[in-house]
């Protein structure tokens, strides 16, 4: 009775133990994780790997500016996601701030006002890369393309924002 009672005492108290750390964690998430947090790629061809490591297997080389987002981040590497939802690390270094966008429709297009009914500025096939200037009201980001043109685009017609 005595083993049991301690027993008993125990699983209370881890009971207790994982209900206030679930608190704690809701409260402060982890910052290991980062929600929709979107970087581009820093440099002309960089190796995308399965596992955070130089040895691990190398998945596919990703070129300048394709835009990604941060999965999980854990010394020096980050696990991301591309447009396709493709899931690989990559050294942290190899990541820009300087955020850009995908065009993941078949033919997006670019206002001059984030509104369909301002001038059309220019259209963007799927997979064209554009720079991301702001998220703007309504579902529109402004982008700029590499030619200088800039404008507005649905925010559904591309990824990255």
């Amino acid at each position: 009775m005595k083993y049991a009672c301690a027993g008993l005492l125990r699983m209370v108290s881890l009971k207790r133990v994982l209900a206030q750390l679930w608190i704690v964690v809701l409260i402060f998430p982890v910052p290991a994780i980062a929600a929709l947090e979107f970087f581009s790629i820093n440099d002309d061809a960089v190796i995308m790997y399965d596992a955070p490591s130089l040895k691990a297997a190398k998945l596919y080389v990703a070129s300048r500016d394709l835009p990604v987002e941060a999965v999980v981040k854990v010394e020096g590497w980050v696990k991301i996601r591309d447009s396709e939802g493709t899931l690989a690390w990559v050294e942290a270094k190899a990541l820009s701030e300087k955020r850009h966008v995908i065009v993941t429709a078949p033919l997006a297009e670019v206002y001059q006002a984030a509104n369909a009914s301002s001038p059309l500025v220019f259209q963007a096939q799927q997979g064209v890369i554009m720079e991301w200037l702001e998220s703007a009201a309504n579902g529109w980001v402004r982008v700029r393309h590499r030619d200088g043109q800039n404008g507005y685009v649905r925010a559904n017609q591309v990824w990255g924002s």
